[in-house]
């Protein structure tokens, strides 16, 4: 019974950290495809921003829980001296997904401009 209570204050951590960190890199890896693909649908000639911050959340909700991109936004912006689009997703990741403190971060897609 000791042996049980010693290796368990040891694995039960060590798995739910290993599921924290899987957790964030998921949901960033997601939100960062996610901007890419916004961010090229807000470039294209036909197309501008409000449309690529929807298609952003429309994939994001697809996939993760919405509460974890707290702000979607799209700006123009200069990559290379071409004009582009730029979305950026503000992502707040709880502890396993469930509450308490959270890893916040930023993650942001680019993509050049068609010419109408």
């Amino acid at each position: 019974m000791v042996d049980v209570v010693l290796v368990l204050v040891i694995l039960v951590p060590l798995v739910l950290g290993i599921l924290q960190i899987a957790l964030v890199l998921f949901v960033r890896n997601t939100a960062a495809a996610a901007a890419s693909e916004g961010a090229r649908y807000a470039a294209t000639a036909d197309r501008d921003g409000t449309d690529g911050v929807r298609r952003t959340r429309e994939l994001l909700r697809g996939v993760v829980a919405s509460r974890f991109a707290e702000q979607v936004s799209f700006r123009r912006v200069l990559v290379d001296g071409a004009p582009a689009a730029e979305i950026v997703v503000h992502l707040s990741i709880p502890a396993l997904g469930l509450g308490g403190p959270a890893f916040t971060t930023d993650v942001v897609g680019h993509a050049v401009e068609e010419a109408p």
